[in-house]
């Protein structure tokens, strides 16, 4: 996919938030994501470690996003809502298997795999290589007016109005053509 075409970061439509940092033993900004984030080497959330997040923090809430899939809307590997503002890391898996590195408290919802975990990279054979945006939003409320039915996008919709600060990471992933 050209530089040209790239579509906007799902962020990109809310109002300005300051930012804040996030960090993974698994993802490096602009670097190849590791097997284990891809669908079918593994298939595993990433650790994510967040800070310098403001002061009236009252919940987290963390997404995984690829705005290059050729599918006119992006697509959604992962989103989780309502993590506890005492919560500042998510070891690698927190998100996939039987989530036992998710707190108490925390909603996945589906993913546009349509099932409620971290579905991991698949861009298409060929199709240049895709962003995958990990963001963490520091929430004003310690929960969201969503439950584990909600859409991602209606997730977004909520993060709209009560993110008061944002952290992004970006890794990628691109499959080979075939032949």
């Amino acid at each position: 996919m050209s530089e040209q075409t790239r579509r906007p970061l799902p962020h990109d439509f809310h109002p300005p938030v300051p930012p804040f940092t996030v960090v993974s033993d698994d993802v490096s900004e602009g670097a190849a994501l590791k097997d284990d984030q891809v669908y079918a080497g593994g298939n595993l959330s990433p650790h994510l470690r967040w800070e310098g997040f403001p002061a009236g923090t009252k919940s987290f809430a963390v997404s995984c996003y690829d705005p290059d899939a050729p599918t006119g809307s992006g697509f959604w590997h992962w989103s989780v809502f309502d993590i506890p503002a005492s919560v500042t890391e998510l070891p690698r898996g927190a998100g996939s298997g039987d989530f036992a590195g998710l707190p108490a408290g925390a909603v996945q919802v589906r993913n546009d795999y349509g099932t409620r975990d971290f579905g991991g990279a698949a861009p298409p054979p060929g199709d240049g290589p895709h962003r995958y945006v990990f963001t963490v939003y520091a929430v004003d409320v310690e929960k969201l007016d969503a439950d584990a039915d909600t859409s991602p996008a209606v997730v977004g919709f909520n993060l709209r109005f009560h993110a008061q600060a944002r952290a992004q990471l970006i890794g990628v992933h691109e499959t080979p053509a075939e032949g």
